[in-house]
């Protein structure tokens, strides 16, 4: 009928225009070419790899969108940049689409970009400097030293509590006292990490890299992801983030390159998915096949460059840092 037309034409008549000014879309595509030509002028190579893969991560906190008879959306390109440097690639980087199933905010949008990128025979500390060098070269925290801090100094500092020690029922307890607001957790109340997830969602993250941008370090194992585990006592994940703001930009690992601790990782992730009746992709049998045959020793990291516009241009949320935002895709 004549009147719904009129009124779908004039409800569409708001969500046809960009979520972003033209001023951002253009600050984005200086953003782009200054992130390759910094790579380009240290011989990293930029690469593309499919975005829709027959498999998916099992990570328990990540959830990939599933695309009926065709396999599953990326939700970092990580798996298949593995596989190009057990090629022999050598030093690689992308910037790439990711999708994960998380509702949208202030700070996420299911669709995103990705800088992600990969050095042979480094490890995660000197992938740090190479990150800080990053920023600097676009303009970001000139002049200043990137601060670094252990996962244990800064619960410390900023919640007065040992992660590697708190007991788990004084975690909760401190938490429904009020320390941070109460939330459902996805792996029950006795998951020591989704606690300390909590804790640093609410209580730690946010009062991070408030003047300049820091660096966070040495997780624990529990948390070590595709990361290598230290044999510290308690035992530590090489890996990394990087706060700005408050507001979480990158992740980094020095990467896991056994295969059999890697298929063993996925497995009892996916038998924690299984358990807590979430959805069970199936694990990445190719990354495993390019594990066997050798990745050479390395780092690696992605950085959300949505988020990092935002920042960078003090937009109010991370929808006006993208062209369409998931509202008017």
């Amino acid at each position: 009928m004549p009147g719904n037309a009129s009124q779908d034409l004039r409800f569409g008549d708001a969500l046809w225009r960009p979520s972003a000014s033209l001023e951002t879309i253009k600050a984005r595509t200086e953003l782009y070419g200054s992130v390759r030509a910094f790579f380009s002028r240290r011989g990293v190579l930029e690469v593309d790899t499919p975005v829709m893969s027959a498999h998916a991560t099992v990570d328990r906190h990540i959830e990939s969108f599933a695309v009926p008879g065709g396999g599953w959306l990326q939700t970092s390109p990580e798996f298949a940049m593995k596989r190009l440097l057990c090629a022999g690639s050598g030093p690689i980087f992308q910037i790439a689409p990711a999708f994960r199933r998380e509702e949208r905010g202030r700070h996420h949008n299911p669709e995103f970009r990705l800088l992600e990128w990969y050095r042979p025979e480094w490890d995660h500390h000197l992938l740090m400097e190479e990150v800080e060098e990053l920023f600097h070269a676009l303009g970001i925290g000139c002049g200043r030293v990137f601060k670094r801090m252990s996962y244990r100094e800064a619960f410390l500092l900023h919640a007065g509590l040992d992660p590697f020690t708190e007991p788990v029922a004084a975690l909760r307890e401190r938490a429904m006292a009020g320390a941070v607001p109460m939330i459902e957790l996805g792996g029950g109340e006795q998951d020591r990490d989704a606690w300390l997830d909590l804790w640093m969602s609410y209580r730690v993250g946010p009062q991070l890299g408030l003047d300049a941008p820091v660096f966070l370090h040495d997780f624990p194992a529990s948390q070590a992801a595709l990361a290598r585990v230290r044999d510290d006592d308690p035992p530590v994940a090489e890996r990394f983030e990087l706060f700005w703001k408050g507001l979480e930009l990158a992740n980094g690992f020095h990467e896991l390159s056994n295969a059999g601790e890697q298929r063993r990782r996925f497995e009892n992730d996916q038998a924690w998915r299984e358990a807590q009746r979430h959805v069970v992709p199936p694990l990445d049998t190719h990354l495993l096949a390019a594990l066997q045959s050798g990745l050479p020793d390395c780092a690696g990291v992605a950085l959300g460059l949505d988020r990092l516009l935002m920042l960078r241009l003090g937009l109010p949320e991370l929808s006006a840092a993208i062209s369409f935002d998931s509202r008017r895709a």
